[in-house]
C-alpha cells in the first residue's frame, strides 16, 4: 500500500525532518563557547581555521543544512514530484541504527537524495548574471563531488557552501545558485579548491594571474602639480592638510628631486604602480578624526602621508591615492558582497601603503587573495610591531596578543614614523623647518640667524595636557616668557596658568614663525613621540621635555597599553634624547623644581644654531624611500597551486614576496655581538653605537655561527617557538636556533639567555641606511 502525498506537503514533511536532525546533530558536536564566539566563517577561510571538531559529524550536520536549503527552495518556487512511502521509510529505518551506523547510512542516504534534487533542475527564475560569471551548467547536469588527493578540502567546502551560499551575495555574483554544480564550478574557477571541472577551460583563478607587465621606467620628476590631482574629490580637514602641506613643500622637493637626479643620472629603475591608502581617513572615523585635525588633534600620521604622497610621485612612480571603502574596492576589484569571495582580477598595484584601519578593510574585502597579495602591504604604524605580536599562534600562545597585532607579514613591512622599532622599517617624515633654504631666507629680506627672543613655546594644543603641570610651567616662566597654541572652542577660553600668553591654534606657518623667536620648546610629557620637537629644533629652539621614571610601556600607560610592542620609554620623545641629545634637547625631572630651574638657566646660557637630522630632511627621505622600493619589492611568479601560495606565504614570507633569505642588506654589513644576558640585541647594537639588522639574523642562525663565538653546545635546540633565538644559555651549554623565520627579532631579552645579535653601521644621519646599502 502506497501513502499518497501532495508534493508540496511531502517536500514540508521532509523539510520539518531534516531541521529537526540538523539541530539533534548539531546539539551533540558545537561547543557551547563556539556558539558564543565563533564568527560566520566564509569558504575562503581553509578547514583548520574553522577548528578540529569531529568532521564526519561536521559533515553530516552540513550536508543535512544542505538539504533543508535545497528543499525549501524547491518548495517555494515548484512542486515536486510524489514521494513515496519507501522513501521516508528507508530515511526512518536509518535512524534507528547505532550512532556509528547512523553517521555513515545517513550521510549516504542523503547524498543520494541531494543527487535527486540536482536532476529536479534550476530555478526558472535565477538572478541574471554578466556571462563570465553565470553558471554554466545544463538544465539536468548532474555533478559529483570529486575525490582528489590534491584538493582534499573539496567536498567539505561543497558542504560548506551548499548551506551557506546565501550568506553573502559575492557568491551569486559569481553564479552559485545553490546547486552542486554551481557550487563545483565557483570552487574550481574561483577559489581553486577543487579540481577543474570536465569539459571547462581552466586556468588559475584570476587573481592568481599575474597582470599584464609594467616596464615603464621610473622618471624623477619636476614637478609636483599632477599630483594635486589626484587628491582631487577628497574633501574634510585631514585631506586638505595633506594637500596643503604637499603644495607649501613642493618647491623643496623639486629642488632635492633635481639633485638626486643629477647624482643617479645612469641608474634606472622601474615605475611601481602604488595605492595609498589612509584607512584612518576612511568611513566614520575617518569622520571623527578629520573634526580633530581642527581642535588641536594628532597630525603626525597626515604629515607622513603627506610626505610619502610627495616621495613617491617625485621618485617617479606611479599613485593612486583614496579614502573612500567604495573607491578601494573598485581600484582592487572586490566582487559585491561582505568579502567572502575573492577579488575578480589580477591585483594592478605592485605596492599598498596603509594602515591597520585600511589592513583590516583590505582583508574585508579582498578574501581569499588578501593573503596571496599580503607581500605587497606596507603598514604605516607609528609605534611599531615587534615579531613577537605579528605571528598570531606565537602571540596567543605566549601572552602577546593585543587588538593591533596577529597579522603575520613580515616584521619589516610595518613602517615607523622613529627608528625605534629596528624590526620595523623606519619611513620618517621631513622636518619642515629644514626646508627655508638659506637663500630662500635672504630672498625674503630675513636674516641669516632669526633674533630670538627671551620666550618659551609650550608643546599641547588641548588644554587637557596641561592640567598638574602648573608647578613645572611656573618654575619655566620664572625665566622666559611663557606662551601656548592651545585650542579654544567658540565663546570660551582654555584652562590655562594665568602668566601663559595663549595664541589659540596656529596654521602651520604661524606657528613656524612662533619657534623661530623662541629659544625654548616645552614639552609636558604628551603628545609622544611626534613631530613638533623637530620642527622646533629645525627652528633654532632648545627642546625641554620630562623624563619618565620608571619608563613608561604597555604595562603601566594607559596609552601604550594594548600596542604590539614592549619598548621601554624613557622621555616624551626618546629619538630626540637618544639620536641629537644635548645641546639640542634636555631632559629633566619634572617634579624636581630645583632640576627644572637649573636646567633652564644653562639652557639660557647655551647657543644652538638650527639642526635638522639628515634623515628628516628631504634629501633624507627621498634616499631612504628609494631604496625600500628598489630592495624590497619582489613580485612573486605565478604559482599555480593554493596549498602551495599558503605555504610561500607561511614559510617565505620574511622576504616579502621572494621564497629566499634577504640579501640586503648585504652579509658583508654584518657585525656579529654575544649580547650579555637579560640584554635585547636592539640594546647590544646600540651599545655599540650600531644598529640591530634583522635581515641579517639568518647569518646567524647555524651551529656554525655558535663555533665562530667559541661557544661551545651541549645540545641544540630548534624544536621551540622562541623570538630570543639564537640564543645561548650558560646553563647547560643549551644553543637554541630559530625555526620560525617571523620571529627574528632585535626585541626581547631574557636573564638567561645570551642573543646572537647581527649588528651593522649606519650611514650619518641616516639611521635605515648602511655604508654598503647603496
Amino acid at each position: 500500500m502506497r501513502l499518497a502525498l501532495r508534493p508540496r506537503s511531502g517536500c514540508l514533511v521532509l523539510c520539518l525532518s531534516a531541521s529537526l536532525l540538523t539541530l539533534l546533530l548539531q546539539s551533540l558536536w558545537v561547543p557551547p563557547e563556539i556558539t558564543r564566539e565563533e564568527p560566520l566563517l566564509g569558504a575562503g577561510r581553509s578547514p583548520e581555521e574553522q577548528g578540529h571538531h569531529s568532521h564526519g559529524v561536521r559533515r553530516l550536520a552540513l550536508r543535512l543544512e544542505t538539504l533543508n536549503s535545497q528543499v525549501q527552495r524547491l518548495t517555494r518556487e515548484r512542486d515536486t514530484r510524489q514521494l513515496t512511502k519507501e522513501d521516508l521509510s528507508l530515511l526512518l529505518q536509518s535512524l534507528r541504527q547505532d550512532q556509528e551506523g547512523l553517521v555513515r547510512s545517513v550521510e549516504r542516504e542523503l547524498q543520494r537524495m541531494a543527487q535527486k534534487l540536482d536532476r529536479i533542475g534550476h530555478l526558472p527564475h535565477t538572478p541574471q548574471l554578466p556571462d563570465n560569471h553565470r553558471s554554466q551548467t545544463g538544465v539536468h547536469e548532474v555533478c559529483a563531488v570529486p575525490e582528489d588527493p590534491v584538493y582534499p578540502h573539496c567536498a567539505e567546502k561543497v558542504e560548506f557552501l551548499g548551506a551557506r551560499w546565501n550568506s553573502d551575495p559575492c557568491y551569486a555574483f559569481y553564479g552559485v545558485d545553490g546547486t552542486t554544480c554551481s557550487i563545483l564550478t565557483y570552487l574550481s574557477d574561483r577559489e581553486d579548491f577543487c579540481p577543474p571541472r570536465p569539459g571547462r577551460n581552466h586556468s588559475a583563478p584570476p587573481w592568481h594571474q599575474q597582470p599584464h607587465g609594467h616596464t615603464v621606467e621610473a622618471e624623477i620628476r619636476t614637478t609636483l602639480s599632477p599630483l594635486y590631482e589626484v587628491f582631487d574629490g577628497i574633501q574634510g580637514p585631514a585631506e586638505k592638510f595633506i594637500r596643503s602641506r604637499v603644495e607649501r613643500l613642493s618647491g623643496l622637493w623639486v629642488k632635492t628631486g633635481q639633485r638626486m637626479r643629477e647624482n643617479t643620472a645612469n641608474q634606472t629603475s622601474l615605475q611601481k604602480r602604488v595605492l595609498l591608502y589612509p584607512g584612518v581617513l576612511s568611513g566614520g572615523a575617518g569622520q571623527r578624526f578629520g573634526t580633530m585635525v581642527n581642535r588641536g588633534g594628532p597630525l603626525g600620521e597626515l604629515v607622513q602621508w603627506a610626505d610619502l604622497s610627495a616621495s613617491l610621485y617625485i621618485l617617479g612612480h606611479n599613485v593612486t591615492f583614496t579614502i573612500s571603502q567604495r573607491h578601494l574596492h573598485s581600484v582592487i576589484g572586490a566582487a559585491p558582497g561582505r568579502g567572502s569571495c575573492p577579488i575578480q582580477r589580477p591585483l594592478t598595484f605592485d605596492l599598498i601603503y596603509t594602515d591597520y584601519h585600511g589592513l583590516a578593510h583590505l582583508q574585508g574585502a579582498m578574501g581569499l587573495a588578501f593573503q596571496h597579495y599580503q607581500c605587497r602591504f606596507r603598514i604605516l604604524d607609528s609605534f611599531g610591531t615587534e615579531p613577537a605580536f605579528n605571528l598570531g599562534t606565537y602571540a596567543h600562545k605566549y601572552g602577546y596578543k593585543t587588538l593591533w597585532g596577529s597579522w603575520g607579514l613580515q616584521p619589516l613591512q610595518y613602517m615607523t614614523m622613529f627608528p625605534h622599532t629596528p624590526d620595523n622599517s623606519f619611513l620618517g617624515f621631513v622636518s619642515e623647518e629644514a626646508q627655508s633654504p638659506q637663500e630662500e631666507r635672504e630672498q625674503e629680506g630675513q636674516p641669516r640667524t632669526s633674533v630670538k627672543d627671551n620666550m618659551a613655546v609650550v608643546y599641547g594644543k588641548q588644554d587637557y595636557m596641561w592640567q598638574g603641570k602648573e608647578s613645572y610651567l611656573e618654575v619655566i616662566s620664572r625665566e622666559l616668557e611663557t606662551h601656548g597654541t592651545v585650542y579654544q572652542p567658540a565663546g570660551q577660553s582654555a584652562r590655562l596658568p594665568g602668566e601663559v600668553i595663549n595664541h589659540g591654534l596656529l596654521t602651520q606657518d604661524q606657528f613656524l614663525q612662533l619657534l623661530r623667536r623662541a629659544k625654548v620648546f616645552v614639552g609636558l610629557g604628551f603628545p609622544f613621540e611626534g613631530p613638533a620637537p623637530l620642527e622646533a629644533i629645525a627652528s633654532g629652539c632648545v627642546f625641554l621635555q620630562p623624563r619618565f621614571q620608571p619608563p613608561l610601556s604597555s604595562e603601566n600607560s594607559p596609552f601604550y597599553k594594548g600596542k604590539p610592542t614592549t619598548r621601554l620609554v624613557s622621555s616624551q620623545h626618546p629619538y630626540a634624547e637618544e639620536f641629537i641629545g644635548k645641546p639640542f634637547v634636555w631632559t629633566v625631572n619634572m617634579t624636581n623644581a630645583t632640576d627644572v630651574q637649573e636646567t633652564v638657566q644653562a639652557i639660557l646660557r647655551t647657543e644652538v644654531k638650527p639642526f635638522t637630522p639628515r634623515e628628516f630632511t628631504c634629501e633624507g627621505m627621498l634616499e631612504r624611500v628609494h631604496a625600500y622600493i628598489t630592495h624590497q619589492v619582489r613580485i612573486v611568479s605565478h604559482v599555480k597551486s593554493f596549498i602551495s601560495l599558503v605555504l610561500l606565504c607561511v614559510f617565505y614570507n620574511a622576504d616579502f614576496c621572494s621564497a629566499s633569505f634577504p640579501t640586503w642588506p648585504p652579509e658583508s654589513a654584518l657585525r656579529v655581538h654575544l649580547g650579555p644576558l637579560g640584554q635585547s640585541c636592539g640594546s647590544v647594537c646600540r651599545r655599540a653605537f650600531l644598529v640591530c639588522e634583522p635581515a641579517l639574523f639568518h647569518h646567524l642562525n647555524s651551529p656554525a655561527a655558535f663555533s665562530r663565538l667559541g661557544l661551545s653546545c651541549a645540545s641544540m635546540d630548534q624544536e621551540v617557538d622562541n623570538h630570543l633565538f639564537p640564543a645561548y644559555s650558560p646553563w647547560g651549554r643549551r644553543c637554541g636556533l630559530q625555526r620560525e623565520r617571523l620571529l627574528f627579532s632585535c626585541a626581547g631579552s631574557d636573564p638567561g639567555q645570551r642573543r646572537l645579535c647581527p649588528c651593522r653601521a649606519h650611514q650619518p644621519g641616516q639611521v635605515a641606511l648602511c655604508p654598503e646599502c647603496i
